[in-house]
């Protein structure tokens, strides 16, 4: 086999492509047969984690176009498409969204498919499967299914493992059973149970290292306690929306406001206002390197506007920048996508 790079060791040629940004990733892949195979060794992506240029990407997907997914590279301004999530299930909405061990997953949900002459709903109210993305292979494939059909549930990534816990069955009754997956062993398993569950939406993060799931309104967040195995109930001041962690920091855009969430109400800081946000609907937020980024959604009819509008605006938060004039910037539109944001998430390579 010919040399990466005439007059190099390969150990050193794979050290000097490593460092090409992934944007260029296909180009390298037309100079030769021997850059193309390496652009899809997971031993190139290996070596950018050693060395430290990995990039952090965000993936979305919104309600228009159905089961479309696109990427989306901030060092470019940028958005490429991937192939269509390949489940069979029609309108799928409702589901969990995360990335570990540089992959993009899929997870559960229901069918949000309206009978156009009826008007009847889907009775696909949550699913069990689970959908793995791998952008080195370009490809979609079926992993092991949940133990619990669920949707509109809490899930996050938490020690290179899958959390989901929460949500509603497929009878839409609330659920209070919590499963980790482990994507090198393709296995569920279950955890403690929370503690306390209502008919409501769940939602999750981990913050210092523990994960927190809230329950859309309610005034509290349960815990994980990995030493007593067992989920605490604890008082909570969170505002309700939206939310993301930037740089081990909650943000919650809400109300026309971004603010910095602490569970004391006396250490939680409004950041800014934004006005667009009081009308604006459905929109997905995302911490992306150092800035917070919200996505799409609806602008709901306002000031003599009767008809909503389906949104591919990105706009981006400059995290740190409360003592500045300028708060917000403009990224690249999503170009094939629009409207209420199913699925966001940051996938690291």
């Amino acid at each position: 086999m010919a040399a990466l790079i005439e007059g190099l060791p390969d150990s050193v040629a794979i050290q000097c492509l490593a460092r090409v940004s992934l944007s260029q990733h296909r180009v390298l892949q037309s100079v030769c047969k021997a850059w193309h195979a390496l652009v899809r060794n997971p031993e190139l992506y290996g070596v950018r984690k050693r060395i430290g240029t990995t990039e952090e990407w965000l993936y979305v997907s919104a309600y228009e176009a159905d089961k479309a997914w696109q990427a989306y590279d901030p060092v470019y301004n940028q958005w490429s498409s991937i192939p269509p999530l390949p489940s069979l299930i029609p309108r799928l909405s409702n589901f969990g969204t995360v990335a570990v061990q540089s992959k993009l997953f899929i997870l559960g949900g229901g069918s949000d498919e309206v009978n156009p002459i009826t008007g009847d709903r889907s009775n696909i109210h949550a699913t069990d499967q689970v959908w793995a993305y791998d952008p080195v292979s370009k490809r979609w494939s079926s992993r092991a299914s949940m133990l619990t059909p669920r949707a509109q549930f809490a899930c996050f990534s938490y020690s290179g493992r899958i959390v989901v816990a929460g949500g509603f069955s497929s009878s839409r009754r609330a659920i209070s059973s919590v499963e980790m997956y482990n994507p090198e062993l393709d296995q569920w398993e279950f955890l403690p149970d929370l503690v306390a569950v209502r008919d409501a939406p769940c939602s999750g993060v981990v913050l210092d290292g523990k994960m927190h799931v809230v329950q859309k309104g309610t005034c509290t967040v349960q815990v994980y306690d990995p030493t007593t195995k067992r989920w605490m109930q604890e008082d909570c001041a969170w505002s309700e929306g939206p939310m993301a962690v930037v740089n081990g920091e909650l943000y919650v855009v809400h109300h026309g406001v971004v603010s910095r969430e602490h569970r004391l109400p006396a250490h939680r800081m409004s950041l800014c206002s934004w006005p667009e946000c009081l009308n604006r609907i459905g929109f997905g937020v995302a911490g992306l390197g150092s800035n917070l980024y919200v996505v799409g959604g609806i602008m709901k009819p306002w000031r003599g506007r009767f008809d909503a509008e389906y949104l591919n605006d990105v706009d981006v938060f400059v995290v740190g920048s409360a003592d500045k004039d300028v708060f917000w910037e403009k990224a690249a539109c999503l170009p094939l996508s629009r409207g209420t944001v199913l699925g966001c998430a940051v996938l690291q390579l």
